[in-house]
């Protein structure tokens, strides 16, 4: 029996941008920094996985095309304050403790919006390699995963570093948007969303299945950009952090490949769907599901 797939946040950055600043970058996407007018990637202005405890009227597909979490509103702040990282396996774990805590307490107020149980992830932040229900780890390229079959969280403490190409500790947004994408994908877990995106990846050729995992893999990064919005005035989100995070996950697209290879997105969409969460006034933003094939390529 294979075990249940894994959700990734991206591993190693692709490419960086050569002659490219920071503020074309944010032209080429269309973003305004912090704020300003809004830009939707959308196009408007397995031991068993869960099933979504509130939802059980809707079916699989309704779960996550019209789910009641949409419905909620914008994540309420928790006025997360996150520890700066110095170079060591121990810093990392008090950043991620941290923004994790902030996560679950921003994430259980929203699943009380929308009458849905919620429970927190299990964490498993770790140094040495190991073995989860999904596999074992590291696996290659991928410092971060999370797994539906017990709940868990893993997050390399070094590896994260690694994998994003030696990101100054000191963009800490770069890692937090690691965390919180991880943590999106539980949140699609508990809200029901999880089980029919790995239903489509199951049932389909191996385009359907990849269609189906670039909507799983950019809904939670806007899930994440969601978050990170809510936050930004207490993290703090500076411009500066902004940008970098913008720039990581811009490299980590997969403009390489074709797109029904693709199973996160290219370049423009993994960080777009980021920014559509970041500047979005409530969760409808985020409904990957039904976003134009053009948006989720």
């Amino acid at each position: 029996m294979r075990p249940p797939p894994r959700r990734s946040a991206g591993g190693t950055i692709a490419g960086i941008f050569g002659g490219l600043t920071a503020l074309v970058v944010l032209a080429i996407l269309g973003l305004s920094a912090l704020g300003g007018t809004q830009t939707t990637a959308s196009g408007g202005t397995r031991a068993p996985i869960s099933s979504g405890g509130g939802t059980g009227k809707l079916s699989p597909k309704e779960k996550a095309t019209d789910n009641p979490l949409y419905k909620t509103g914008s994540l309420t702040s928790v006025s997360c304050r996150l520890p700066g990282i110095l170079p060591s396996a121990e810093s990392m774990r008090r950043f991620m403790n941290t923004l994790s805590d902030c996560l679950d307490a921003a994430w259980a107020k929203q699943f009380q919006k929308a009458g849905i149980p919620f429970d927190k992830p299990n964490r498993v932040f770790w140094v040495d390699p190991g073995r989860s229900p999904c596999g074992t780890y590291p696996a290659p390229g991928a410092s971060a995963f999370y797994c539906p079959a017990n709940n868990t969280m893993y997050v390399g403490l070094k590896h994260v570093v690694e994998t994003s190409g030696g990101e100054s500790l000191s963009h800490y947004s770069v890692y937090a948007r690691v965390i919180a994408h991880e943590y999106g994908h539980h949140v699609q877990d508990r809200a029901g969303i999880l089980l029919y995106g790995d239903r489509q990846m199951e049932t389909g050729d191996s385009a359907t299945g990849n269609a189906a995992s670039r909507r799983i893999e950019l809904q939670a990064q806007c899930f994440a950009g969601a978050f990170l919005g809510s936050e930004r005035s207490t993290l703090p989100m500076t411009r500066e952090q902004y940008v970098a995070m913008i720039i990581d996950v811009r490299g980590r697209g997969e403009d390489r490949k074709p797109v029904d290879e693709r199973d996160h997105g290219s370049g423009a969409h993994y960080a777009g769907w980021v920014v559509t969460g970041f500047n979005g006034r409530d969760l409808t933003v985020c409904n990957t599901w039904i976003a134009p094939p053009s948006k989720v390529s």
